[in-house]
């Protein structure tokens, strides 16, 4: 092998190495990038301001916080419902029976992690957890598609 060719190959294995080192903090950043977040006083404005927010949502909720992926269907909400009930047209199940226990695939600082084990409801294509008057909510992207695959319409 010539100095060059090994020279060439060194460089390659140089820049392979260096790849996997920073891989997991090139993913977070470009899961970062495809990720918008947003704050609302009440569900009203949130329907208002974010096309992608689901029509349950009650709109005298209170302090919504929402976050979507821009690249596919995960979603994760948070509000405080004045009635501390699920939204009409949610149904409810027995905690952490789900029939379809997805976890929440994004996260947020707002959203506690392992709530996908208490489930109490589905809203629509999101699964939730009501905690007293708090709502947490989350749609899996790729549920959401195997759904309408299926024949399920679209739902928010």
């Amino acid at each position: 092998m010539s100095k060059v060719a090994l020279g060439i190959a060194g460089t390659g294995m140089v820049v392979a190495v260096a790849a996997v080192a920073v891989g997991p903090r090139v993913s977070e950043w470009y899961d970062g990038r495809h990720q918008e977040q947003a704050t609302y006083a009440t569900g009203s404005a949130a329907k208002a301001s974010a096309h992608t927010m689901p029509g349950w949502l009650p709109d005298n909720a209170s302090s919504v916080q929402y976050m979507r992926s821009t690249t596919g269907d995960d979603r994760l909400l948070r509000a405080t419902l004045a009635e501390g009930r699920l939204p009409a047209g949610c149904t409810t199940t027995t905690p952490g029976r789900s029939a379809h226990p997805v976890p929440a695939t994004l996260k947020a600082g707002w959203f506690p992690e392992g709530v996908a084990s208490k489930i109490t409801g589905s809203c629509g294509h999101y699964n939730v957890t009501l905690t007293g008057n708090q709502l947490y909510a989350w749609q899996d992207g790729a549920a959401v598609q195997a759904a309408q695959r299926a024949g399920q319409p679209a739902k928010h």
